[in-house]
């Protein structure tokens, strides 16, 4: 009798072993470990980007009861460097102390600094932070803070454009336009309740309270920006550009009050989960960059605690190409402050059923991919992401025949320059980024990979290519965590 015993002894000791040893937050199994989430909970659009004394500001729609959409808040993070986030509470609660999934709860909209006490709200040393945002069926409102963003008051004479029950008026974004010397206010609107009217109006002001409607341009809905990019670099060569909620833009001129096409609506990302797009303000003129960030709306985390991430934040630029302008969308250069020892490959000749798998030593689930591919004689090469040991995985294939990108069953068309196609791919735990020739073409998705798929297979079929350069890097955690 004594072996049963022993052996239920070493169960029960084994079981109760493995309970005490919990997933660790912000390591669970599809937890982003480069991409921004709140600990918990729902999350969607970002919200009042702004840079300030060293520190970049997120906010986020947030719901702090559950996984679901609904209650919105404003959830509150700060970084100085865009890639490690330390989480701050809760920044905005809803309006009239609702307790209503919709009526009077944060909805979106932007962050401003006040660098002239034009306001007066300034107390103190600090430079008046403000947050424009939507209370939804409550009007556009105000909050405001005296220090660095840690704590936030609501303006006492709120709303500062009142709510009207013909309109759907929300997500304003707020910005210094320098040639009008005012400030301007772009918000979503539907005038008239008129699904045809859908698009965004802009309004002026001079004291950033009192705002004068100016303009409406339809064929927008939700989350507008607008910022004024340089082409090709050039100081002396500026368009403006307005995106609507999906990521999609206009380029044109804009004199303060009116914006005036002169594109066609182009989409920005060609992926399954990209939406909700803003850029922070008041970046230094000593850095002088335009970054923007999305939420990667539709991201299905099976049995995570919490719901939904952002993209990596991204630079924007304009470039000329035959074809037209172009926005161009490349991953901030602070991604390289987590690469780990990666490895690298130069002018290999690859023969289908000849070469074995190039990037077969690469086993890592967090990866930042850079390439240079000539296209000889192949039909198609590509990627297969996160391949686990029965071969399976997410692949990712250009179709030299038809120029064609996919990935996720998503796919976008485009061009090799010079023979070559060049590949930047940023590979999480749950999402795939792929930048194709320097960000011409973006294609952002959420995925579920197999557990413990870790490998990367390179290939290519139907004939010759030449990978005139490939870098593959471990990308470590924002956390820490020892993989």
């Amino acid at each position: 009798m004594k072996f049963p015993f022993i052996v239920l002894i070493f169960f029960l000791a084994t079981l109760f072993a493995s309970a005490d040893k919990p997933v660790k937050i912000f390591d669970e199994l599809y937890r982003p470990q480069f991409h921004f989430t709140p600990e918990k909970n729902w999350h969607n659009d970002p919200n009042g980007l702004f840079f300030y004394k060293g520190e970049y500001h997120l906010f986020y729609q947030y719901n702090p009861y559950g996984l679901e959409w609904g209650f919105m808040h404003w959830g509150h993070a700060i970084s100085t460097d865009l890639i490690h986030w330390e989480h701050l509470p809760i920044a905005l609660y809803p309006d009239n102390e609702s307790k209503d999934k919709e009526l009077c709860t944060a909805f979106s909209g932007c962050g401003f600094v006040d660098e002239g006490n034009i306001t007066g709200l300034q107390k103190g040393s600090e430079k008046t932070i403000l947050l424009f945002y939507t209370s939804q069926k409550c009007g556009q409102r105000l909050a405001y803070s005296n220090d660095k963003g840690r704590t936030w008051q609501k303006y006492e004479k709120n709303p500062i454009i009142a709510f009207d029950e013909t309109d759907d008026a929300r997500d304003p974004k707020v910005f210094w336009h320098e040639e009008s010397k005012q400030y301007v206010m772009v918000l979503y609107r539907k005038p008239n309740n008129d699904n045809k009217q859908k698009g965004v109006s802009f309004y002026v002001s001079k004291n950033l309270i009192s705002w004068t409607f100016k303009s409406h341009l339809p064929g927008f809905f939700e989350c507008p920006d607008l910022v004024e990019l340089a082409v090709n670099r050039r100081s002396d060569d500026k368009k403006w550009v307005l995106f609507d909620g999906d990521g999609s833009y206009l380029i044109g001129s804009f004199n303060g009050e009116k914006f005036i096409p002169d594109s066609p609506k182009m989409p920005s990302d060609y992926g399954a989960n990209y939406y909700a797009t803003q850029t922070w303000s008041n970046i230094p003129e000593a850095d002088g960059r335009t970054i923007q960030i999305a939420w990667m709306k539709g991201g299905e985390f099976p049995g995570m605690p919490f719901k939904g991430q952002m993209t990596f934040p991204n630079e924007l630029s304009l470039k000329k190409f035959t074809e037209g302008i172009r926005l161009v969308r490349k991953p901030i250069k602070e991604i390289e402050l987590l690469h780990e020892k990666g490895d690298k490959w130069e002018n290999e000749n690859l023969i289908p059923g000849i070469n074995k798998n190039l990037t077969r030593g690469v086993k890592d689930d967090c990866l930042h991919i850079i390439g240079n591919f000539k296209i000889k004689s192949a039909d198609s090469f590509g990627f297969v992401l996160r391949l686990d040991k029965k071969d399976n995985g997410t692949e990712l294939m250009y179709n030299v025949k038809s120029k064609t990108l996919s990935c996720m069953n998503k796919s976008a068309v485009i061009e090799p320059v010079d023979g070559v196609l060049k590949l930047e791919i940023l590979l999480d735990r749950s999402s795939i980024e792929i930048f194709a020739n320097d960000g011409k073409v973006v294609m952002s998705s959420c995925f579920v990979p197999t557990e413990n798929a870790n490998g990367l297979y390179l290939f290519n079929t139907g004939g010759e290519l030449l990978v005139e350069k490939l870098e593959v890097y471990p990308v470590r955690s924002i956390y820490d965590i020892k993989k």
